[in-house]
């Protein structure tokens, strides 16, 4: 339950946060000012001890060794091409067993993509860019950014959603968007459009670094285009993500400029048939999803499981 999550996380955390650091990031390359930030190893603490949780309230690793081998060697490769100290971080990739279109990544290397999504990729160019996408996100220590700017700013969304609703739990893992207690505060895995489009650059950076054609980041983003429409199940991703034709365009750029080299370039693939044969037609064989969430039909003000995915956001 999301309840005794958010217990364990809050006693990972040491106390006496430092109030403020300034850095260069290896990966992004630019200074970052953490006020009330995490610490890299408060980050590593927070990963480790919320990973078993949000696996088992997200129905589980999809029940199939082979498969989950394949999916943590695709990011094991991506993640030992990142910058600095972060190949030696203790990455983790789980295909969770959820019928809910997501992917979210944990601080310290922890990093999840539902089944749902994985079923709508052809490619596994496709699967490497979602993965690549996450860790970026990690590399470029997007959550104790968003940390630190929610502490910095006062930002109420943990009092609204504690004021307006007795029972949480498992209220926000229903519509499969995470969610961390940090030192008492609500903070959704959600970044703002620069960091989605700083992960999204860092996940091409990674993609090609380990051979694959950056197209299949464009082959994702139209997967996701299509699923936004009515009754596609993308509400809960585009609570953590911004739109994808928001991305295209960034993905396009980089790829006619800075990775022009790798189109039309046997070197660089996107391994259609290796997916196909290594993951596809396993997870094709088992049975449905365990994670299986009805979602609300009906809104009620003092549930944010029922807003729609903008006032989520926003609220």
């Amino acid at each position: 339950m999301l309840r005794h999550t958010t217990r364990l996380l809050a006693a990972v955390l040491l106390a006496g946060v430092p109030l403020a650091g300034c850095q260069k990031n290896a990966a992004t390359g630019r200074s970052q000012f953490l006020l009330f930030g995490l610490t890299p190893d408060q980050e590593l603490a927070l990963g480790a001890e919320a990973a078993p949780q949000f696996t088992a309230e997200y129905g589980g690793a999809v029940p199939d060794p082979a498969v989950n081998n394949y999916v943590t060697s695709i990011g094991a490769a991506l993640a030992a091409t990142t910058e600095a100290d972060n190949p030696e971080l203790p990455w983790e990739f789980t295909l969770l067993d959820s019928d809910v279109i997501n992917a979210f990544s944990l601080p310290g290397g922890k990093v999840f993509i539902s089944r749902a999504l994985a079923e709508e990729m052809t490619d596994e160019a496709q699967l490497a860019a979602v993965l690549g996408h996450e860790i970026g996100h990690v590399t470029a220590r997007h959550t104790s950014e968003r940390l630190s700017k929610a502490n910095a700013f006062q930002l109420g969304l943990a009092t609204v959603v504690a004021a307006t609703s007795k029972d949480t739990d498992n209220k926000w893992v229903q519509l499969g968007v995470p969610a961390l207690n940090v030192g008492g505060q609500l903070v959704l895995l959600q970044f703002s459009r620069d960091q989605e489009l700083e992960a999204d650059a860092l996940g091409l950076r990674y993609m090609v670094n380990n051979h694959y054609d950056p197209a299949g980041a464009l082959a994702v983003q139209q997967i996701l285009l299509e699923q936004s429409g009515p009754g596609g199940g993308l509400d809960a991703f585009l609570s953590t993500h911004p739109h994808p034709e928001d991305r295209i365009a960034q993905i396009k750029r980089l790829i006619a400029t800075t990775y022009a080299y790798t189109q039309n370039n046997p070197d660089y693939q996107l391994f259609p048939g290796r997916f196909n044969r290594l993951f596809l037609s396993r997870l094709s064989a088992l049975p449905p999803a365990k994670h299986d969430p009805p979602l609300p039909t009906a809104f009620a003000l003092d549930d944010p499981t029922t807003w729609c995915a903008h006032c989520r956001a926003e609220h």
